[in-house]
């Protein structure tokens, strides 16, 4: 009976302990789960930081996402060296996941903020530029018209003749009834009224030509550039 007793006894105190290491055994791969799966988070939330830095301009606000994530980066080494058993710091460094967080989201507000700004500023500034280029676009039109106006009142400033007449004189002033008398030719004309020519006196040139519409030059006597 004794025996029995005793073969009862170590039979449960041994299954005890079977039962006790595979409680323990499967804590222990509990705890490593979860320690891998909050590591994991960490490295999302480090990820988000870097993602968040390329999409901000402001200088400001990019070092402070850095050092946010610099810590997130460090306390996610920290989690790498602690022991799967060690409940109390890894619990710890949960919490700490969660204020950094939360840090994340006021980070995030105001990016949001700070894009919604430099969105009015864009759409602002294209209609500046906008403004800017049919400002210009006007401005170049109304050069061109003063242009094509001023070239308009040249053309209807010049002066015509009508009534020309030209006829032979000797040396004393008198007409040259024969051609071998002329010393010149007398022109005489009369100038039509125009309202838009300078008022004052005016040089006048006369050009003339032969049939073949060549000009009568005297050698070495002075020429100018004449526009139709």
């Amino acid at each position: 009976m004794g025996i029995v007793l005793l073969v009862l006894i170590i039979g449960v105190g041994g299954y005890y302990l079977w039962y006790q290491k595979q409680q323990m055994q499967e804590m222990t791969e509990m705890f490593a789960l979860e320690k891998e799966s909050l590591s994991d988070e960490y490295e999302q939330l480090s990820i988000q930081y870097e993602g968040y830095k390329f999409g901000v301009g402001n200088d400001s606000l990019i070092a402070l996402l850095t050092t946010e994530q610099e810590k997130v980066q460090r306390l996610q080494e920290e989690l790498r060296t602690v022991k799967s058993t060690n409940v109390r710091r890894i619990n710890e460094l949960k919490k700490e996941l969660e204020t950094l967080r939360k840090v994340m989201r006021n980070y995030v507000i105001q990016i949001d903020s700070l894009n919604a700004e430099n969105q009015q500023l864009k759409d602002e500034n294209r209609q500046v530029t906008q403004k800017y280029q049919q400002a210009s676009s006007r401005a170049a039109r109304l050069s061109k018209e003063k242009d094509q106006l001023s070239e308009r009142v040249e053309m209807a400033s010049r002066l015509d003749a009508v009534n020309i007449q030209v006829r032979p004189i000797t040396s004393k002033g008198k007409n040259a009834k024969k051609i071998d008398k002329a010393a010149q030719l007398m022109m005489t004309f009369i100038i039509s009224k125009n309202i838009t020519a300078p008022v004052g006196e005016q040089i006048i040139y006369v050009r003339l030509m032969k049939p073949d519409d060549d000009v009568l030059t005297k050698p070495n006597s002075g020429r100018f550039q004449f526009e139709n």
